[in-house]
């Protein structure tokens, strides 16, 4: 089953940039914005990604110090 949903008060620049953006996929504003929508509901949330992230780290147990991540960073840079 699907719903209707309206958005109000869009700005037009706005509205002009997803019109643009579905033209070039060549897609009905319609198609782009529901493809849009179906993608963002598919990913998690930060909060729910965060703590997807800290679970994994209490599992792992592991502690790593913030001197080695920038040791690891720069080294990565040269």
């Amino acid at each position: 089953m699907t719903i209707q949903i309206t958005i109000r008060d869009v700005p037009e620049q706005v509205r002009d940039e997803l019109a643009s953006r579905a033209a070039l996929q060549g897609k009905s504003m319609q198609e782009y914005l529901r493809a849009e929508l179906e993608r963002l509901a598919a990913r998690p949330s930060v909060e729910s990604w965060v703590e997807q992230v800290r679970r994994r780290k209490r599992a792992a147990n592991t502690q790593v110090s913030a001197t080695e991540i920038l040791r690891h960073r720069d080294t990565d840079r040269r």
